[in-house]
């Protein structure tokens, strides 16, 4: 049986091309989505009234940390200290290149250490450019997709306007997959807030009759 409703990987690209105050509106705007009244009503209202939530950053190879580890959010006590967590979380990883695929990898170790099962698995890949080290994304999200995980994407344009495409193609899959955009970093909290909504909706069971 399963402990939660949705088990969900925030995925920060640290990359050389995301400055400081980009970091540190990302981390920010995580935060004030997960307090959106929706996203928490959908991490709490569930048939089993909890969810997994963690947080990693990420840049080139070798360059990935857990920076918030797997939380049960149960109650708006639990969910709210996350949030904080997200918030004030350090840029610990180097800047350096954008390796999706190893990136993706380190979702995937996380998610093998999950403390517990989920109704619905999704990583929340978020990224301002094409990879360019490491790994090719493609097959390990297609690893991940055929383990029954969903890989979602926002992509910030401010440096790669057609980084959408690169996403579609390369990063997400699986059961209603889908990637946003955001023009720049000013825009992201608002992006991610409708990013967070839109996974939240899609992980809680639909009722008919």
């Amino acid at each position: 049986m399963d402990d939660a409703d949705l088990a969900l990987v925030i995925a920060l690209d640290c990359s050389a091309s995301v400055s400081l105050e980009s970091f540190g509106l990302m981390a920010s705007g995580c935060a004030a989505g997960l307090r959106d009244e929706a996203v928490v009503a959908g991490l709490l209202g569930g048939p089993t009234g909890a969810s997994l939530c963690a947080l990693l950053i990420w840049s080139g190879p070798g360059a990935q940390e857990v920076m918030v580890a797997w939380t049960r959010l149960s109650s708006l006590a639990e969910l709210t200290a996350f949030a904080e967590a997200v918030e004030n979380v350090p840029r610990t990883v180097r800047a350096g290149a954008t390796a999706v695929g190893e990136a993706l990898l380190a979702c995937e170790a996380l998610l093998l250490a999950a403390p517990a099962g989920a109704r619905r698995v999704v990583i929340d890949m978020v990224g301002d450019g094409k990879s360019n080290q490491g790994v090719l994304p493609g097959p390990v999200r297609d690893r991940l997709v055929a383990g029954g995980v969903t890989v979602n994407g926002l992509c910030v344009l401010h440096d790669e306007p057609d980084l959408l495409a690169f996403y579609q193609a390369e990063v997400i899959g699986g059961p209603g997959a889908f990637a946003m955009t955001c023009a720049d970093f000013s825009e992201f909290a608002e992006a991610m807030r409708q990013k967070l909504r839109r996974e939240i909706i899609a992980a809680r069971p639909v009722h008919r009759g």
